[in-house]
């Protein structure tokens, strides 16, 4: 293992301070530092361990679920610096860095060991939902100890009878009083899928659960307007256990460090919970800490990506097979010389750094805090998430490929980092709810707000090219010309049929932004710079390789063939 499949400071410094301005003076010198120390930290405490989480997974017995030891003692050294509170306010205990440091930095944490990281990107945003809608009563109680790390949360949304589809969940909430934490309920279902559902690494843990509220007789509302959103911890205030129960763990392919657990609540007279904030809110509520997520997520599959394009790097320089077409004798040539391998290798680039830059951006959109700000990260949050996540994984397949017979072993990490980023277009929302979320209410159901702020900056970094840029500008212009008019024509449309293809037009206008990201980041860039050759090289190779692809996805949603909607039953025979 080595640290240089880390995210580099270069590069993050480059993306931070040059490309997006977020640095100030001091501001880049504090990064420099943090970046430092997070480096130091993921190479010492989360590496190491990668390998033996994947392999010795989380167990249950009767005092509940163990984790690997080595998680604990990184995550405490994490804990003791501060990270947990990294991007919170200095009133609540926080480091008051901003968002976009934050997940710069736990982009590092990621590529080391993205199952340990999970912990802490989940109990970092289950507190800042508290910390936005909760009583100070209950931020004190709840958000406080996980900014300080001592306690963990999760997010108990899915069922067993009802994965994504929220508004058929069971689990229900019975009003039983009010005490000093607020209006207190009785919870009773079965959360499925619950990542850091139980552990034996912190105090406590803080479970944000999404449940109905029972009326006079007993009945639950129907759909997901009837939800509302419950603190329901796994210890209370006396140090008695609460009425949450682990039922089982599901055993995955990947982030096998990060337990996941079937959750019952209320095996014997209910958990107790607090309702956060007003009564059907529960919903709204948990979109905050959705959405964080899903950059997180999509973060978490760039830094796998990145890690697994280091690697294959490293290996394709140093391994020697094959002389150049035409030639006999000589000596073998390391088989980055060969051409399908150097395009497999820059395309793991192109994906993996592009990947950084968007979440980096929309960090920074969470940082500005305007509205135009928040119009355009509702538009491009789905897209970070997913063309991250699925980009992210075809590059750590490429990074398989590079290796040829070791890229499938044990002996090498990229097999396990392909396992790990699996996951990641299931996590938090599928690609196709993803697709449909971003077609759907960011773009045909929208106010065109959003996808009209994104052309103007499009079109501003389009015009600001320079002569060396000419060809990418000029791509990325026709680009979004043509996306335009395959939005125009599913505006016409108005059957069901407008959803279909909704997942390659994601992907096509995933590649959009992502072009146009290389662009901006290739003009900002110094001409002295280090970093310039690999950018200039990315952007075109996005331009000239990528881009045509999209356009290939494009005509298929123009074009729209009725065959998948209307296949007979017989035809799977």
């Amino acid at each position: 293992m080595s640290s240089d499949a880390l995210p580099s400071a270069a590069l993050l410094a480059f993306q931070l301070g040059d490309w997006l301005d977020a640095l100030g003076g001091d501001d880049h010198g504090t990064f420099l530092a943090m970046l430092e120390m997070a480096h130091k930290l993921a190479a010492d405490e989360f590496m190491p361990h990668y390998r033996q989480a994947d392999l010795q997974e989380p167990t249950l017995d009767t005092d509940g679920v163990h984790i690997l030891p080595a998680i604990k003692q990184a995550l405490a050294r994490y804990a003791e610096l501060g990270l947990f509170g990294i991007s919170f306010p200095e009133e609540l205990g926080g480091l008051g860095l901003p968002t976009t440091t934050s997940l710069a930095l736990y982009a590092v944490f990621a590529a080391a060991n993205v199952s340990t990281s999970a912990y802490p990107m989940l109990t970092t945003a289950n507190a800042r939902l508290i910390s936005a809608f909760g009583t100070p009563a209950q931020i004190t109680r709840f958000a406080r100890p996980q900014i300080a790390g001592r306690w963990f949360g999760t997010m108990c949304l899915s069922e067993p009878q009802a994965g994504s589809s929220l508004g058929d969940i069971r689990t229900r909430a019975t009003p039983d009083g009010e005490d000093e934490h607020g209006v207190r309920y009785r919870i009773t279902g079965n959360k499925m899928w619950i990542s850091g559902g139980d552990q034996d690494v912190s105090e406590n843990i803080v479970h944000l659960v999404l449940a109905k509220i029972t009326d006079e007789n007993g009945a639950l509302p129907a759909g997901s307007k009837g939800i509302s959103l419950f603190i329901v911890p796994k210890w209370l205030a006396d140090g008695s256990p609460n009425d949450v129960v682990v039922a089982g763990l599901n055993h995955k392919m990947g982030f096998r460090g990060t337990s996941n657990c079937l959750l019952n609540f209320g095996e014997r007279e209910g958990a107790i919970g607090w309702r956060v904030g007003a009564p059907g809110q529960g919903l709204a509520q948990m979109f905050m800490m959705m959405n964080e997520a899903r950059i997180g997520v999509g973060m978490g599959a760039a830094a796998l990506a990145y890690r697994g394009y280091r690697q294959s790097l490293r290996y394709a320089r140093e391994r020697l097979q094959g002389r150049a077409v035409g030639t006999k004798g000589g000596d073998p040539l390391p088989i980055i010389d060969h051409p399908d391998v150097r395009g497999m290798i820059l395309r793991q680039k192109v994906y993996a750094e592009g990947a950084i830059a968007l979440c980096l951006y929309c960090a920074h959109l969470v940082d500005q805090a305007s509205e135009d700000a928040e119009a355009l990260l509702a538009l491009l949050t789905p897209v970070a998430k997913t063309w991250s996540s699925e980009f992210g994984l075809a590059a750590n397949d490429l990074a398989i490929q590079v290796l040829g017979g070791y890229g499938y072993t044990r002996d090498f990490d990229v097999e396990q980092l392909y396992r790990d980023n699996r996951l990641n277009p299931i996590h938090e929302g599928t690609t196709g709810i993803q697709a449909i979320d971003l077609l759907g209410r960011k773009i045909l159901f929208s106010d065109g707000r959003g996808l009209a702020m994104l052309r103007d900056r499009i079109t501003a970094t389009a015009a600001c090219a320079d002569s060396a840029l000419a060809g990418c500008a000029t791509a990325l212009t026709a680009f979004w010309d043509r996306l335009a008019q395959t939005i125009a024509g599913l505006q016409k449309r108005s059957g069901a049929d407008t959803f279909d293809d909704a997942t390659l037009f994601l992907r096509a206008f995933g590649h959009g932004v992502v072009m146009w990201l290389w662009l901006d980041q290739a003009g900002k860039a110094a001409v002295d710079s280090p970093l310039r050759p690999g950018i200039l090289a990315a952007c075109r190779f996005m331009a000239e390789t990528e881009l045509p692809q999209a356009l290939a996805w494009l005509r298929v949603v123009d074009t729209h063939s009725d065959l998948v909607r209307n296949l007979p039953e017989e035809a799977f025979a």
